[in-house]
C-alpha cells in the first residue's frame, strides 16, 4: 500500500494572511490539527502549514494576542514531502528525519495530492496488527479443535521416558 492510498485528499486551506483567529476557528470547526497555507495572491500554492501546537507554542506559549499578526506569521515554512508512490517505512523515517506529525503527500509530477497525519498511520499500522492478531488467534484455535491426538499412547504400547528433564 502506497502513501497516496491513505493520505487524506481533502486539505483544509487558508490564506497565510488570514488572521490567527480565524485560522484556529476553522481548526475547530473542521476538526483538524493543520491548515495548509496559501499564497495571498495564488491561492493554488501551498506555502507553509501551521499546526494546533505551533499557535499553543508560538502564540500562547509567548504570551501574544491572536490580533497582533496574521497567521502566516506562526507557520512552517520548510514544507516536508513524501511522493505518493512511497511506503509507510518512508513517510515514518520522513517524520523522524525532520521532526513532524504530518507530511504532505506528492503526485510523480510534484502537484499536492494529500496530507498524511501520524493519526492516519496508526489507524492504518493498527488494523495490519488487527488482522496478524486474528490469524493469530485462528490457528490457535484451529489446533485446540482437533479432535484426535497427533501420537496416541493406546497404539504405541508402552512407553517410558528414557531422561527426565526439568
Amino acid at each position: 500500500m502506497n502513501l497516496s492510498q491513505l493520505c487524506q485528499r481533502d486539505i483544509l486551506t487558508v490564506s497565510a494572511e488570514a488572521s490567527v483567529r480565524k485560522a484556529a476557528e476553522m481548526m475547530r470547526t473542521h476538526h483538524v490539527g493543520a491548515l495548509a497555507l496559501t499564497d495571498p495572491e495564488d491561492p493554488t500554492r501551498v506555502v507553509g502549514v501551521v499546526t494546533d501546537r505551533d499557535l499553543v507554542i508560538h502564540l500562547l506559549a509567548q504570551d501574544r494576542t491572536p490580533q497582533e499578526q496574521n497567521i502566516g506569521a506562526f507557520s512552517t515554512v520548510h514544507l516536508i514531502r513524501v511522493p505518493g508512490t512511497a511506503t509507510v517505512h518512508e513517510a515514518v523515517k520522513a517524520m523522524n528525519q525532520y521532526g513532524v506529525r504530518r507530511v504532505f503527500i506528492t503526485a510523480p509530477n510534484g502537484r499536492l495530492m494529500g496530507l498524511l497525519s501520524i493519526d492516519d498511520l496508526l489507524a492504518t499500522l493498527s488494523d495490519e496488527l488487527s488482522g496478524l492478531s486474528q490469524a493469530l488467534r485462528m490457528g490457535i484455535d484451529l489446533e485446540s479443535s482437533r479432535t484426535s491426538p497427533m501420537f496416541s499412547p493406546a497404539e504405541a504400547g508402552s512407553m517410558y521416558l528414557a531422561q527426565h528433564e526439568p
